[in-house]
């Protein structure tokens, strides 16, 4: 092994990114992405994806668990958002001491669904789709679903942020503009 291969591995004993009162000013609780606000989506979509670069490492998870685009599927979202804060919960300082071994357990559960959803929607190391839909009766077909490939996930994640936040905040903008619209004589 070089030196560079070794500084990049994480240390066990690193730990998950530290978390501080200022990145916690109050205690967790559940994160709906729906309606969180354009401020509020980018550092829930920060944090999770510092933790689940965490998790993928410590816990050596391979991409038919945690693949390099989850973030690209709704259903990988909620359920790694829920282990996420199910995590902050079981490590708090207030917490038990038997509550992590609750997170360990649920972590294996979780491990079996989220094989489930990458099995469901395709997505691979390299490359990456749309979740397939199926349309109900009298619905129109689903789209037509193509792969894409990305050379540099992390370039892809901001930009993939930086869009949703954008979307975010104009839909606000819109909301807030349509009030001031309503409230005009």
């Amino acid at each position: 092994m070089n030196d560079q291969h070794e500084m990049d591995e994480p240390d066990v004993f690193d730990g998950p990114p530290r978390v501080t009162n200022a990145d916690m000013p109050e205690p967790p609780h559940p994160v709906n992405w729906n309606l969180l606000t354009a401020h509020e989506l980018e550092q829930e979509w920060l944090a999770l994806n510092r933790w689940v670069d965490w998790l993928r490492r410590t816990y050596g998870l391979t991409v038919a668990v945690v693949p390099p685009f989850w973030h690209h599927h709704p259903e990988m979202i909620w359920e790694l958002s829920a282990l996420h804060l199910h995590w902050l919960g079981a490590y708090d300082p207030e917490q038990n001491a038997s509550a992590p071994l609750g997170w360990h357990r649920d972590f294996a559960d979780a491990r079996e669904r989220l094989r489930y959803w990458v099995t469901a929607c395709g997505t691979r190391g390299d490359r990456d789709r749309p979740t397939r839909q199926a349309a109900w009766p009298g619905e129109d077909p689903a789209p037509t679903i193509q792969d894409f490939t990305f050379t540099d996930r992390d370039t892809e994640f901001v930009e993939f942020v930086i869009a949703q936040v954008r979307k975010r905040q104009e839909a606000e903008d819109e909301f807030y503009a349509n009030l001031a619209d309503d409230e005009a004589p």
